[in-house]
């Protein structure tokens, strides 16, 4: 698991010149600049131009820097992975399986990201983030709907399967790994029920289509005050019950042992690394 806030990983159409500028000043913890689904057609390859240009001399502070590119099968795929210098890593879409993964490793040496959505995908999900050159994976919960012809529903059974499949995979693998957009971006109401489900299932953030759900998705996904406040009382008295000798202790009425302490200084360490994002 990263130890670098991804909270919030809100995509900016490359394109749009407006928009990525705006983007340096946003309190997203990652940005995704999307050369593949937010452009048309005839503008790919001036977006293309426009990313390249713009990389090397904007400042995007903290912010974790990621490309989509279009994928290798279509015309612009690689000479958009060979266009990215200036980023901290490449995201490959509709991620099938390991020998896709390297593919844009022959063309590329920054870090890999994959998107996961589709249904030969998840079920290489394990194989994908195996791959010694992937460090992280993206649900694309909406094309995933679509090849699984799946109905909506606000508890989103019909992809938990999947979710859980790739979040396997990603733990088994220390592999990042953040959630699907949440369609509906002027319902907030919403958007925090699927955070908070996301969050509960162990993403570690939220990818995000509108800078106005990046409020919700960093409070859902930061520690809370009361998990903060509970890390380091368990903490202490675990080292407190070390000094006299016991091998476990009790915190509000609850057992306490190592496994709890690893949490609670994974928690703690979050906490910390959200804090420095702000400085």
């Amino acid at each position: 698991m990263s130890q670098r806030p991804v909270r919030s990983v809100l995509y900016i159409p490359a394109s749009k010149e407006r928009a990525l500028e705006k983007a340096k000043g946003l309190a997203c913890d990652a940005i995704i600049f999307d050369l593949e689904d937010a452009v048309a057609i005839d503008g790919k390859v001036p977006a293309r131009t426009l990313l390249a240009e713009t990389l090397p001399t904007a400042d995007y502070g903290a912010r974790l820097r990621i490309v989509r590119v279009n994928g290798l099968d279509t015309t612009w795929g690689r000479e958009d992975v060979l266009s990215v210098v200036n980023a901290d890593a490449v995201l490959l879409p509709k991620v099938n399986s390991a020998a896709d993964v390297d593919a844009i490793a022959a063309l590329t040496t920054l870090p890999i990201w994959a998107m996961m959505e589709t249904p030969l995908g998840i079920l290489n999900a394990a194989e994908i983030a195996a791959h010694p050159r992937l460090k992280g994976m993206v649900m694309g919960t909406n094309d995933l709907a679509k090849d699984l012809n799946t109905r909506h529903r606000p508890d989103r059974e019909p992809l938990l399967t999947s979710l859980q499949m790739c979040l396997l995979a990603a733990r088994a693998h220390g592999v990042t790994i953040v959630d699907g957009v949440y369609n509906a971006f002027k319902d907030d109401a919403g958007l925090k029920v699927e955070c908070d489900q996301g969050r509960d299932m162990g993403f570690e953030g939220k990818t995000l289509i509108h800078p106005a759900q990046l409020e919700v998705a960093n409070t859902a996904f930061a520690p809370s005050e009361a998990e903060i406040d509970l890390s380091k009382r368990q903490i202490e008295a675990f080292e407190q019950a070390e000094r006299d000798g016991q091998g476990v202790a009790v915190v509000d009425g609850k057992i306490v042992e190592n496994l709890h302490i690893v949490t609670a200084r994974a928690t703690l360490a979050k906490a910390h690394a959200i804090e420095a994002m702000k400085d």
